[in-house]
């Protein structure tokens, strides 16, 4: 008879709730946790009705202590200095070999900024445009309307870093009159090989075909032998999860190929390593997000969405080719979600959660769960 781990762990806490300091919703979590440890946890704050184009400004959260206690929101980013239009799609990295905490987001769907902390996100440098750099871009597509992650970036054991970006040429008319649509979309990246003094365009990943419908929001991960998997949202009839694989994480991308094991209902995921890069253990990759196809919530804005619930994090032993456990983390409405491990261990995913089944995406709260490995695995497995 196998005997389950008492220690095995599942807690939940509300990070942000609807409502508050003049905000209608908290939507779109990113977390991050740095070189010392610290944890951040970010949010788009939207005032208005809370939709895309709202006045939206960017919030931050910090725990020294494992995500039991957090910091009063701080706020990151406002649209005063920037001009009219939200800023949004935050994507934090931290740098492993000087832990400076890299912050790179977007203002009015157009431009593209850069900033930095070096003291664990306490406080950030001022911002840096780059919107340059994915200007680039419009030399092989069109592009007017951008996002950068969200959710966090990655590095590379070769230092690289890497933020998935998606693009679209705003024609479509689903965001309202006079508004830049976000279809059609393609997946492109943007990294830096100097530790963010520079950034560059890496080769288009996805585009919106007949093959693959508005491939849009992606996480990236590397895989044990270095190479770079992108696993990307679409709105495909096959409502799979679309994958590519670069050998660098910027070039010579993979045909995209769905993933039959993971279900997408049209939302942003979330993954992480939790192991098998240079420390001799075993490989280990979660991914999350709503694992149903079921249409019994309003989406409004779309004919093609699933239900965004029943948030579920699976295991990967063998580098994301099969996924071997799944567990739910929400059974109830559950959206976007973000994936970051501590230090000891402990693995924390914050979420959106509490919306009503005839509202989705006004979520009451972004919830943050904290796990571990025998949570998971129902004891059978640890790190």
């Amino acid at each position: 008879m196998l005997t389950l781990d008492k220690s095995q762990l599942l807690t939940k806490m509300p990070l942000f709730e609807a409502g508050q300091d003049g905000y209608r919703v908290c939507r779109i979590p990113g977390l991050l946790v740095t070189r010392n440890g610290v944890a951040l946890a970010s949010a788009e704050a939207r005032r208005g009705n809370g939709g895309d184009y709202d006045d939206i400004d960017l919030l931050l959260r910090r725990s020294t202590d494992g995500g039991k206690t957090w910091s009063k929101p701080q706020l990151l980013a406002s649209n005063q200095p920037y001009g009219p239009g939200p800023m949004h799609n935050l994507s934090l990295l931290c740098d492993r070999d000087d832990g400076v905490v890299h912050a790179v987001y977007c203002h009015d769907y157009a431009r593209v900024f850069h900033a930095t902390s070096s003291d664990d996100g306490a406080t950030f440098s001022a911002p840096v445009e780059i919107t340059d750099v994915v200007a680039a871009y419009r030399k092989i597509y069109p592009w007017r309307t951008v996002g950068t992650g969200p959710a966090h970036g990655l590095q590379l054991r070769s230092g690289r870093f890497i933020i998935p970006t998606w693009f679209s040429d705003g024609s479509g008319t689903e965001m309202g009159s006079g508004k830049r649509g976000h279809r059609p979309s393609t997946v492109g990246v943007i990294y830096s090989d100097d530790h963010g003094r520079t950034w560059a365009c890496g080769d288009m990943v996805a585009w919106s075909d007949q093959r693959f419908r508005n491939p849009s929001e992606t996480v990236a991960v590397e895989l044990s032998d270095g190479r770079v998997l992108f696993n990307m949202r679409t709105e495909c009839e096959e409502h799979r999860r679309l994958i590519a694989i670069s050998p660098n994480g910027a070039t010579q991308w993979t045909d995209p190929q769905f993933d039959a094991a993971l279900l997408d209902p049209v939302c942003m995921g979330s993954i992480v390593r939790l192991s098998g890069l240079d420390d001799g253990k075993k490989s280990r990759v979660l991914f999350a997000n709503p694992y149903t196809l079921e249409r019994t919530m309003t989406a409004g804005w779309s004919s093609v969405n699933c239900d965004r619930k029943n948030l579920t994090v699976q295991l990967s032993y063998d580098d994301c080719k099969t996924w071997a456990v799944k567990k739910v983390i929400e059974a109830g409405p559950s959206g976007y979600s973000d994936l970051q491990l501590l230090p000891d261990g402990t693995i924390l995913c914050l979420y959106e959660s509490g919306a009503p089944v005839n509202a989705m995406c006004q979520d009451r709260y972004l919830t943050l769960a904290r796990f571990n490995l025998e949570w998971i695995t129902d004891g059978r497995d640890s790190l």
